[in-house]
């Protein structure tokens, strides 16, 4: 695995946990050879992720919306900084920028972003695997949400094992490493032709 897109809040959260998580995922990320490829932003978790890796050494490659970067809050420090028109675009740079998907808690785009690989993924457009890194519980109430469309019959089992969790950084990567894809659904292989 090259790259790692990660997706995470411009806010540094209620917690110090978010704070050290970030800056220790960037670290680990770093020293693993593997890149970074994020919102681009220089506040928040975003900053502290890409700040610790930089600092490891580690490629940092940003995605950001031009109205973010007149608004000054692209981070200038990064391996490569991708100005983009608009959220959509910046969500299909970093789909085709990263080999993989780590969510860390964050607000809706985070959500949206994270949502948006998974169901790029339930559609057969890549089989690359998808994380949250589920500190402190934060996710809990988003997966069992999950876990209730399922039980309700609007995702299929297997779609709902897309996701891979874990509260540990290093753990979670090596669930990622060593992820299997899904098979794909018959819709999603009418799809792809």
């Amino acid at each position: 695995m090259k790259r790692i897109s990660v997706f995470c809040g411009s806010n540094l959260g209620a917690r110090t946990t978010y704070v050290t998580a970030a800056h220790e995922l960037g670290e680990l990320l770093a020293r693993r050879g593997i890149g970074i490829v994020y919102g681009g932003g220089n506040i928040g978790l975003m900053g502290i992720l890409a700040d610790a890796a930089l600092e490891s050494g580690g490629e940092v490659i940003g995605v950001v919306p031009e109205s973010l970067v007149d608004k000054e809050l692209a981070h200038r420090g990064l391996t490569e900084l991708h100005i983009v028109p608009s959220l959509h675009d910046r969500r299909a740079k970093m789909m085709e920028l990263g080999d993989g998907f780590i969510a860390l808690p964050g607000g809706y785009s985070t959500i949206n972003e994270f949502c948006d690989v998974l169901t790029w993924a339930q559609y057969g457009f890549h089989q690359k695997p998808c994380g949250l890194l589920n500190l402190d519980g934060y996710f809990y109430h988003m997966l069992a949400m999950f876990d209730h469309a399922v039980g309700e019959r609007f995702m299929r089992p297997h779609l709902r094992s897309l996701i891979l969790e874990d509260w540990n950084p290093n753990d979670l990567l090596e669930k990622l490493l060593a992820y299997e894809p899904v098979p794909l659904s018959p819709l999603a292989e009418a799809i792809r032709r």
